[in-house]
């Protein structure tokens, strides 16, 4: 289902659950298959320009290996692999976003690989629209906000950088 289809589906705008906790949140939001997403900006440790990591074996699929960051050996995840989503290309614009889960996914850093970063996008007081569809990018999805003529689907970073979330 994409963000456009998800766009023109008649929905409650109920607040969604920690919307709380993202009131005031800017957003770092970037392109996947061309549709927009999002994450906390507070989450970003760093924007990296795309390099081939080394492979793990018998990793997932969507997991292409680890990179070395000052010493620190991070994994780096294709959302378009694990989302299902497109064709994957690696193009000038793709880029590594490395991710830092809180401490209910063990802060754990990861790369996710994005086809490009768009804007920073500030809630204010916008409300967030309860995530609707069935796929399997919905488990990741905190809420949906307008921006613009388009819908961003925000990602939380501690579902998706979760154990539990790399096994599934």
């Amino acid at each position: 289902m994409t963000n456009q289809a998800l766009a023109a589906t008649d929905v409650n705008d109920e607040p969604v659950d920690g919307q709380d906790r993202l009131k005031g949140s800017d957003f770092l939001s970037f392109d996947l298959a061309h549709e927009l997403y999002g994450v906390d900006i507070q989450a970003v440790e760093e924007i990296r320009v795309w390099e081939s990591p080394t492979v793990i074996p018998r990793s997932p699929e969507f997991v292409l290996g680890v990179i070395n960051l000052r010493g620190m050996i991070v994994p780096i995840m294709d959302l378009r692999v694990r989302f299902n989503i497109g064709v994957v290309e690696y193009l000038p614009t793709t880029v590594v976003l490395i991710l830092k889960a809180g401490e209910s996914a063990g802060n754990r850093m990861m790369g996710v690989v994005v086809d490009a970063v768009s804007d920073v996008i500030d809630l204010g007081d916008k409300s967030l629209i309860p995530p609707i569809g069935d796929s399997q990018v919905m488990p990741f999805v905190s809420g949906l906000l307008n921006v613009d003529a388009q819908v961003m689907s925000l990602l939380d970073v501690d579902a998706l950088l979760s154990i539990e979330g790399l096994v599934h």
